[in-house]
């Protein structure tokens, strides 16, 4: 699938269409797929990956495939179903729309998902499975590194939760894969199959870009998680989460540690993910964790010079966001950020690491080379933007 407007690491496009695209992110990582996270905010580093057009299961369809321990992937989804939620976000800046998949954590709305599901979006609508009502949600913390989020729905109450084990899962280990494949919503689609390898390692690179991303500690299956499981369950035979449905190589190549071969997906041990989780919800920032509302500068990164400028070091303005900080500071197209608060810049994650401790309403100091090679400095405001 093509984007229109600007991608997060590309150059100006021609102008978007007046309806929104749908795009289906699959698990951080689907294999080589294109980096498309807008690169306008606080976390210019991170990515989401697309798979372009994946194979959906049709909507509202469960898989009656075979578990191998005589149940079927749609009796034990059926468990779970209710605790889970579906994710829709619209991401404003690049004319986009996504889904994925939440784990509802608790009675009153708290929702366990990938970062990568969220990130970018200026508004998220989640559907509750179990009750059928659709909130609107906020962001409380994400972590980039590990690749979950915490969302907090707007007046929800009294909605059904999934059992967890947190448990170390074993090879051979029969599971089920559970979430919005496709973003079809409805009911939950269901792939059964069996943990293959634990303590995973996986680099996904980004043809585009040349940016990658890497996860450890996951657990490796069979199962078929497609695009739009994202931050979905992977869940053992008596209908226990064991994992956050979070990567899958849907045909593409993968580095692993174990250098499996074949169809891989990858999930997120549920005792990891939740502890991490209760950190967010404690509100407990670290150099890794972010908590709230993200600073917004407002610039785009380009493709061929966003992880570092061979001349200067710095990072590459694609293009400004309208009535951004760095609109109003004179940034614009081919201009070079190559410091911040005195710090240099060293390309577009650098950038990212630079602002990561700052809040919207901060201030801080932006030091640029412009196309005519002159140099400049101002202070800016930072606003609020979609998490990264």
């Amino acid at each position: 699938m093509t984007d229109t407007g600007f991608g997060p690491y590309g150059t100006p496009a021609p102008p978007p269409p007046v309806a929104p695209k749908r795009r289906l992110r699959t698990g951080a990582m689907a294999g080589t797929a294109a980096a498309v996270a807008l690169a306008a905010g606080l976390g210019l580093g991170h990515v989401a990956w697309s798979t372009g057009s994946p194979s959906v299961a049709a909507s509202g369809a469960s898989s009656s495939q075979s578990t191998g321990s005589g149940s079927t992937a749609s009796s034990i989804a059926a468990k779970v179903d209710p605790g889970l939620v579906d994710i829709d976000t619209t991401l404003g800046y690049s004319q986009e729309e996504a889904a994925g998949t939440g784990i509802v954590l608790t009675s009153n709305g708290e929702i366990l998902t990938n970062n990568h599901v969220i990130d970018g979006a200026t508004s998220i609508s989640v559907t509750d499975v179990g009750n059928g009502k659709t909130y609107t949600a906020s962001v409380v913390g994400y972590d980039t590194t590990q690749d979950v989020a915490v969302l907090q729905l707007n007046g929800a109450s009294g909605l059904q939760t999934t059992s967890i084990d947190t448990a170390a899962v074993s090879v051979g280990e029969t599971v089920v894969g559970i979430g919005n494949a496709g973003g079809t919503g409805g009911t939950p689609s269901a792939a059964g199959g069996t943990v293959t390898a634990v303590d995973q390692s996986i680099t996904a690179s980004d043809e585009g870009d040349g940016s990658s991303e890497q996860l450890s500690g996951l657990i490796e299956t069979n199962a078929d998680i497609q695009a739009g499981d994202s931050g979905g369950s992977l869940v053992n035979s008596a209908g226990e989460v064991v994992g956050m449905d979070t990567a899958a190589s849907s045909g593409y190549s993968f580095q692993t540690t174990g250098g499996s071969s074949g169809y891989e997906g990858f999930a997120i041990p549920i005792g990891e993910a939740t502890t991490l989780a209760k950190e967010i919800e404690a509100r407990d920032a670290s150099s890794t964790v972010h908590i709230g509302t993200t600073a917004f500068l407002g610039v785009e990164i380009d493709a061929a010079n966003g992880y570092g400028n061979a001349a200067s070091g710095g990072a590459t303005v694609a293009g400004v966001i309208t009535s951004s900080p760095a609109q109003a500071a004179g940034l614009s197209a081919g201009d070079v950020i190559t410091s911040v608060n005195g710090d240099a810049v060293d390309g577009a994650s650098g950038l990212s690491g630079l602002l990561e401790p700052d809040k919207p309403g901060d201030t801080v100091t932006i030091g640029w080379t412009d196309t005519s090679g002159v140099a400049h400095t101002t202070t800016v405001t930072l606003t609020s933007g979609p998490p990264q």
